[in-house]
């Protein structure tokens, strides 16, 4: 039926040509914006989605900052433990050189002052936005948290992940309470082992009677093994006892005998070896190193008695106790002894294991950070992608349905022309 007050064929191609007209709209949005969910009204689940994620990844960039900035204070300890690896190996060194004869040790003292200092101000120096784990004063906060991650559990609660370093044995200087010692690798009293062996009494000497070594044959040894090293023989005889610095053939006193015995053991090239004779009389060898002492033999024309100089005529078990040493930072070697100093390198070479240690702590630490740095960026990456598979519009899609959708318009603007002519026909009816 053709109506000239209903034209159905226009009605249809307007509708078609509005439905049209809507899918260009939305098409030229997401080519415009790059988007397919722009809006919540676009896809209500995936903007919810992408709008979470996207906040999340601004974090994720804070995250990364974060690392950047723990990264940066750990390798500012990193590095002043390794220049402080330097300064001792080298107040090790100067050690070393004091422990010769003809030394002037107040002069190397003055050097090791120098490396002292500059210990110093390598731990006071080595820190990162206000952050210095090296040199930390009076403070008792000795757990550093470095933020590396964040995370979304199944019901959408955000957590933040961090990376704990405990300081305590990382640390060079610190200033601890009053009454209280001081903990830092430089800073504190390194306490050594301390090897004891209480050899014998030397009943004879403190009562009068003497111990003379009367005949150029006499002859008093024994032998001292220290460590990993060969055993050293030991022998007392005229000449040592000259050496020694005694008037006389004559072992008088007490002291006469700890003077005989260290001039023993330097004149077999023994070092470290302390002797000194407690008030029970015993004659006691001590040292920071481990050693053990043989049986003592004597023979000669006088016919003396290993007892009488305090020896034993078989091996004496040596016992261990705790030494209390110093430390590097209070080191003085003007007017110490070879056995000091001795004791005192053994106090820079622990602290120098102590630093190696921390240094290899911190290259752990270092190792972790930039692992967790690397997986934050990739991470980050993948949200990204995420996101953007949710949400972006794909372009060339897009671009074809737009040019579908431009033909279609066309022809339905055609398509509504005819209808709306189709009327205009019917007076061709009426003019016959």
């Amino acid at each position: 039926m053709t109506s000239i007050n209903t034209n159905v064929a226009a009605m249809t191609a307007l509708q078609t040509l509005q439905t049209t007209n809507k899918m260009m709209d939305e098409t030229q949005n997401r080519i415009s914006t790059g988007f397919r969910v722009s809006e919540a009204k676009d896809n209500a689940a995936y903007w919810s989605i992408a709008t979470g994620m996207r906040s999340d990844n601004n974090a994720m960039s804070a995250v990364s900052d974060s690392l950047g900035i723990g990264a940066a204070t750990v390798d500012a300890a990193y590095t002043g433990l390794s220049a402080a690896k330097d300064v001792l190996a080298e107040i090790k060194s100067k050690l070393t050189t004091a422990t010769s004869d003809g030394v002037d040790r107040s002069k190397v003292q003055s050097e090791i002052t120098a490396l002292q200092e500059q210990l110093r101000t390598i731990a006071d120096s080595s820190s990162f936005s206000g952050q210095n784990w090296l040199s930390t004063g009076v403070s008792t906060d000795l757990s550093k948290q470095i933020v590396s991650s964040l995370s979304r559990d199944a019901n959408g609660k955000i957590s933040i992940g961090s990376i704990t370093v405990d300081i305590t044995n990382i640390r060079l200087y610190s200033t601890n309470a009053a009454g209280t010692a001081n903990t830092g690798i430089l800073n504190k009293t390194i306490d050594l082992t301390k090897y004891t062996n209480t050899s014998g009494v030397a009943g004879t000497v403190e009562a009068g009677a003497g111990i003379d070594f009367a005949a150029a044959n006499d002859l008093v040894s024994f032998s001292v093994k220290q460590g990993g090293s060969a055993a050293r023989t030991v022998e007392i005889t005229q000449a040592t006892l000259t050496a020694a610095g005694l008037s006389d053939t004559v072992i008088r006193s007490n002291a006469d005998l700890a003077n005989v015995l260290t001039q023993a053991l330097k004149d077999a090239d023994i070092r470290g070896i302390e002797v000194s004779i407690n008030a029970a009389d015993n004659v006691v060898f001590s040292s920071t190193d481990t050693f053990t002492v043989s049986g003592a033999t004597a023979s000669g024309t006088s016919g003396l008695a290993v007892a009488d100089l305090g020896l034993a005529a078989t091996a004496v078990t040596t016992t261990t106790a705790s030494a209390g040493a110093t430390s590097v930072e209070a080191i003085n070697i003007t007017g110490a002894t070879s056995t000091d100093i001795q004791n005192y390198i053994k106090v820079v070479d622990e602290a120098l294991s102590q630093v190696t240690t921390a240094g290899a702590s911190i290259g752990s630490v270092q190792n972790r950070v930039e692992m967790q740095t690397q997986f934050v960026s990739k991470l980050m990456d993948t949200i990204d992608k995420g996101v953007g598979i949710l949400v972006d519009a794909d372009m060339t899609e897009e671009s074809t349905r737009l040019k579908a959708l431009q033909t279609q318009q066309q022809l339905g603007v055609q398509a509504l022309s005819i209808a709306n002519s189709s009327s205009q026909a019917i007076l061709q009816l009426f003019q016959n």
